[in-house]
């Protein structure tokens, strides 16, 4: 078995370098290949990560969110399994054995690693229940008992993304992509996992994101517009 570990980054010269160094001292058991898709970052990022060996480096010109990061790594990894780990330190880099135990023993084929199954510091109150409507309007259309929708630690393995069309270039890739694995009939396995509230450089999603989000969990169960 081999894990793709992709790192989404943008705008992330404070903590992509601590966060890929952190993956690498993590002993996943089985070989490994790191891929960070840089988009369109406009502060040192891209340099930062160029002068990190083991690496592979793929760039956006220009910024076009998540959900396209995600779909340009999938373009390039060469494992057997997908991981993904955010580049600004919320997720710790630690969770990712735990994440994918449950695929190596072949438990499951999709992992999520929840906050609130685990423990979750500094997090504000408004994103708090942002998450929790998310997780339960997802429990609800799905008939699914999920409790961390949003999480941006997500494990599968990468044959299940050839069944799936992705469409969201945003935060909304987070539920686009859960609310289509859930359609083609996919079980979500949950692990707990530790998370801190980002401390350097600037949360990214705002209000907005919230409802754009909420459109493409619906957008993705009544299959609107395709």
């Amino acid at each position: 078995m081999k894990i793709s570990i992709v790192i989404p980054c943008h705008n992330e010269e404070d903590t992509v370098a601590e966060v890929i160094e952190r993956v690498k001292n993590v002993k996943l058991g089985c070989a490994s290949e790191i891929l960070v898709v840089d988009d369109g970052s406009t502060d040192n990022s891209r340099k930062v990560i160029e002068g990190i060996e083991g690496v592979r480096l793929i760039v956006h010109e220009n910024k076009r969110g998540k959900g396209a990061t995600i779909k340009t790594a999938m373009r390039h990894a060469t494992g057997d399994v997908i991981v993904v780990q955010d580049a600004d330190l919320e997720y710790f880099p630690e969770n990712l054995p735990r994440i994918i135990a449950p695929i190596k023993e072949n438990k499951a084929k999709i992992v999520y690693g929840s906050r609130f199954l685990g423990s979750i510091k500094g997090m504000s109150i408004r994103h708090r229940i942002g998450n929790i409507i998310l997780t339960l309007t997802t429990c609800l259309l799905y008939f699914v008992r999920i409790t961390d929708v949003m999480t941006g630690h997500k494990a599968f393995v990468a044959e299940v993304l050839q069944d799936v069309e992705l469409q969201a270039r945003g935060f909304g890739f987070e539920v686009e992509f859960t609310g289509k694995i859930l359609g083609k009939g996919y079980k979500i396995y949950e692990v707990p996992i530790l998370y801190e509230y980002r401390q350097k450089g600037q949360a990214k999603i705002s209000w907005r994101d919230g409802f754009k989000t909420l459109f493409w969990l619906i957008k993705s169960r009544f299959k609107l517009f395709t």
